[in-house]
């Protein structure tokens, strides 16, 4: 393992162009949300566009609860790759994978994934949070494709 990658939940694990739909809008908006309040206003923009302000607003706020739960809450550091690389790590995808689950009604599902990231009081409320964001980026998901730029040489972990 590269020692830039040396954490494993930074291990690039995939590319974002071969995940769904759902877990590419979270892995999006979870490094957003990470990368400061500009990044996270573009996001929120996005859903009240998509969505219309109340609906988007609500949307908004549960992303930024569900994001802020996984970082402050979890059993061990949250690891994130940078807004512009293309692949996504392990934690990333644990994360985006929650997200999906509990969007599509698999809550058992997404309460396992829960249990592994997070501390177990947090971990339903963070699958009622997860599926109102999963369902608002379903619908996210629905206007025209997201483009990612070419992965950087070196990226660095936040």
């Amino acid at each position: 393992m590269n020692a830039a990658w040396s954490h494993r939940g930074a291990a690039p694990v995939g590319l974002l162009a071969d995940l769904g739909a759902v877990e590419a809008e979270a892995v999006r908006c979870l490094r957003s949300w990470s990368d400061g309040p500009a990044a996270w206003e573009r996001v929120c923009g996005d859903l009240v566009q998509a969505l219309g302000p109340d609906r988007g607003r609500r949307a908004a706020e549960a992303l930024e609860a569900i994001c802020d739960m996984s970082l402050r809450h979890g059993r061990r550091p949250l690891m994130r790759r940078p807004a512009e690389c293309r692949q996504f790590g392990a934690d990333e995808a644990c994360f985006a994978h929650m997200v999906a689950a509990a969007s599509e009604g698999e809550r058992e599902d997404a309460l396992m994934i829960a249990l592994v990231m997070l501390r177990p009081d947090i971990s339903m409320p963070a699958v009622a949070l997860a599926q109102e964001a999963g369902l608002a980026l379903r619908l996210l998901a629905l206007r025209p494709e997201v483009e990612y730029p070419e992965p950087a040489r070196h990226c660095r972990l936040h």
